[in-house]
């Protein structure tokens, strides 16, 4: 079996004063085109079996940022040091640590160390440029391989997809009852889960409440389904980012509700949380919120969406029946 090597290199990325080259994150403009990336190796059945990225923080949001829009998890990306700022020699033994398996491999780098790895692999099938340079940020290059990476000579591979993400849609394919529609993000951003935090007190039952991105409105925790996580545990994991909160989340959403974002509608399921452990500002990733336990129908006067409002009137309601 012919086995394949994806090469991508990094999104287009900030340089901001101060910041190390290591820790320079992505534009929006590269986070768009690991996602565009993403979305066709996804349509075109070419995700990779395993990605190794360079350490660079652009690199592994690069990567991060391809494999949600291609509608997989990103929880297994091998980080190799050895990518970043990497020799052909070097990126040669990156390969060499995946002998004969698995099939499809990608690695997520830099220039001048990929455009070099693609000229060692493939220099006789080229693709001709523009400008000359073969790897502008956010280029895909899929090459067919020999099965035995353990020894790769000059000219063993053969490119045969060559992706720039300038030559991709602007939209993403979103798969409809009524067929293919495009979209202004990603299909996976469009289903997402919100989280109800609670406690019981002497005083009855308390919603936790924190202020919104933009600090002008009161929210519970909501954000988009992350892929590989259950709905449950992509409700989990939004409470802890942004109140700063762990507990237990319910087995199955009370309720759901749907509001219009980047185009179209997103649907949204709810699950409640009973709240065990408030973390540390120092260890709560959005510390700059603010958060509150209030009643259940002063929670739901600080909530602007009306179903919302109701499914947490509803739940406390149902909670304090339970409430000996």
């Amino acid at each position: 079996m012919t086995r394949e090597l994806l090469i991508l290199r990094h999104g287009k990325a900030k340089n901001p004063i101060g910041i190390a080259d290591r820790d320079r994150p992505l534009k929006t403009t590269g986070k768009r085109q690991a996602q565009r990336v993403g979305a066709w190796l996804q349509d075109h059945a070419l995700l990779p079996d395993v990605t190794v990225c360079s350490s660079a923080e652009r690199a592994f949001v690069t990567a991060q940022k391809m494999l949600k829009a291609g509608g997989t998890h990103a929880h297994d990306i091998a980080v190799d040091d050895r990518i970043y700022n990497a020799s052909v020699a070097a990126l040669l033994d990156v390969l060499g640590i995946f002998p004969s398996a698995p099939n499809r491999v990608m690695i997520v780098g830099h220039n001048p160390g990929l455009e070099g790895l693609v000229h060692h692999l493939a220099s006789l099938s080229l693709p001709g440029t523009d400008d000359g340079r073969l790897l502008k940020t956010g280029t895909l290059i899929h090459l067919s391989m020999p099965d035995d990476w353990r020894q790769l000579d000059r000219d063993c591979a053969k490119i045969v997809d060559y992706v720039r993400p300038d030559s991709l849609p602007v939209g993403f394919p979103y798969q409809t009852p009524n067929g293919r529609e495009w979209r202004d993000r990603p299909a996976y951003y469009y289903t997402q889960s919100a989280v109800i935090p609670y406690r019981r007190t002497g005083r009855g039952i308390e919603i936790l409440v924190i202020t919104a991105s933009s600090k002008n409105h009161w929210v519970v925790p909501k954000g988009i389904h992350e892929p590989g996580l259950s709905a449950q545990d992509s409700a989990a994991q939004e409470a802890q980012e942004e109140a700063g909160v762990q507990g237990h989340v319910h087995a199955t959403a009370i309720g759901s509700y749907a509001y219009e974002k980047w185009g179209a509608t997103c649907h949204v399921s709810v699950y409640p949380m009973e709240v065990t452990d408030e973390l540390d500002p120092d260890i709560w990733e959005e510390n700059h919120r603010q958060r509150r336990w209030v009643a259940p129908d002063v929670a739901a006067q600080q909530i602007k969406e009306d179903a919302l409002k109701t499914i947490i009137l509803d739940f406390a309601a149902s909670l304090a029946k339970e409430t000996p």
